[in-house]
């Protein structure tokens, strides 16, 4: 129940990467365009991706050193797991003053080593608590808090096997930008100068994956002379070689149906305008594809937590939604025959968009607002 006459206080504790910190932000958004005069405090690491883009939203942070602890028995990896418990007991004082200090009516954790003890302090002093779980595997922060809090909210159904909650989660879906919803296919793909042949989308995160990067060069130098496709490419800040690459193996850059970028910075549009797309499987991007039900070969990434990106991956190639590469498995003749394959069965294709779109929460933030605000006393 919302206190009537007086403005909620919301506080949210995010941090680390963008897959924790952008829902965090659509949910803020939603929480203002509702409740204009709600006052919402975000709590974070200073040095962190939090540390630029809540600010420039317009939101307050509050900081606290928080990090997690390293696998490995390695001299620097002790050296950082002393330094972790050093932080984990000073932020102890530090949690309290800032939840003291703000008087939040509730906390809500969207993952991140900062969600652990602010969300876990919240719940001690008795102010309702809340967190969403992004990923089909649930990082070790939310699986501890899981039992603490008073409302759990997943991305996916998946994941509650793996967490103890006071009571049944909530499946809200992932929050995604509200322009994707509004780009149109066949504006986009004439935007982009795309013809009627398929569009391949292709993109191994912001900073770049060399696995899926070499995989589409040889893909590309395989393919391109035959222009039975167009792609697009998003190499990442450590994949500008590909296009030296290319040009190595006799690939002509100028041929319109070749588009290399280091960054997509007009996602929306790039991703309406595609007819398949190859990348990683972090979950903000698994929503996006959800959401405009477009068909996907994912090679999740073997170096994150808990391999959580597979788990990720395996949510949706379980209900005929995806189709899935392990990065052991990967070289540039399975991609293309994977490729192929699909474009040759378009009724197999579409059927993944399909079941893509079915598993979409497009009112996410809408359905976790609600939550949120559903717990003020």
């Amino acid at each position: 129940m919302i206190k009537r006459g007086v403005g909620v206080r919301i506080m949210i504790a995010a941090g680390g990467t963008g897959g924790h910190v952008n829902p965090a932000l659509a949910v803020a958004g939603e929480i203002k365009k509702r409740h204009p005069e709600a006052e919402i405090c975000f709590v974070g690491t200073p040095n962190r991706i939090e540390a630029k883009i809540v600010p420039e939203a317009g939101y307050p942070l509050k900081t606290i050193e928080m990090s997690g602890f390293k696998r490995s028995f390695s001299p620097g990896a002790i050296k950082a797991n002393i330094k972790t418990v050093e932080r984990v007991l000073k932020s102890s004082g530090a949690v309290k003053k800032i939840i003291k200090e703000f008087s939040p009516d509730v906390v809500v954790g969207f993952g991140g080593y900062v969600s652990g003890p602010v969300v876990r302090m919240a719940a001690k002093m008795g102010i309702p608590t809340a967190i969403h779980e992004q990923n089909a595997y649930p990082g070790v922060t939310n699986k501890a808090l899981s039992q603490k809090v008073d409302k759990v909210m997943l991305t996916v159904p998946e994941a509650a096997k793996y967490l103890k909650c006071k009571e049944e989660p909530i499946v809200t879906g992932l929050p995604i930008r509200g322009e994707l919803l509004e780009a149109d296919k066949y504006v986009s793909r004439a935007e982009l100068n795309v013809d009627s042949k398929p569009l391949i989308l292709a993109m191994g995160g912001s900073l770049g994956a060399d696995a899926v990067n070499n995989a589409v060069v040889d893909v590309i130098a395989d393919k391109w002379k035959s222009e039975k496709y167009n792609f697009l490419v998003a190499t990442g800040q450590y994949g500008l070689w590909v296009s030296d690459k290319l040009k190595e193996k006799g690939v002509d850059l100028n041929n319109k149906r070749i588009e290399i970028r280091e960054y997509i910075n007009d996602m929306a549009r790039c991703l309406s305008a595609a007819d398949l797309v190859i990348c990683r499987a972090g979950a903000s991007s698994l929503s996006e594809f959800e959401a405009l039900g477009k068909p996907s070969i994912l090679i999740p990434s073997p170096n994150v937590t808990e391999n959580h990106q597979f788990h990720n991956a395996m949510a949706l190639v379980n209900n005929g939604a995806a189709v899935i590469i392990e990065e052991k498995d990967l070289n540039g003749k399975v991609l293309g025959d994977k490729i192929d394959e699909l474009f040759l069965n378009r009724e197999e294709l579409e059927k993944i968009g399909e079941n893509a779109k079915k598993m979409a929460h497009i009112s996410a933030a809408g359905t976790i607002t609600d939550i949120v605000l559903g717990l003020i006393k």
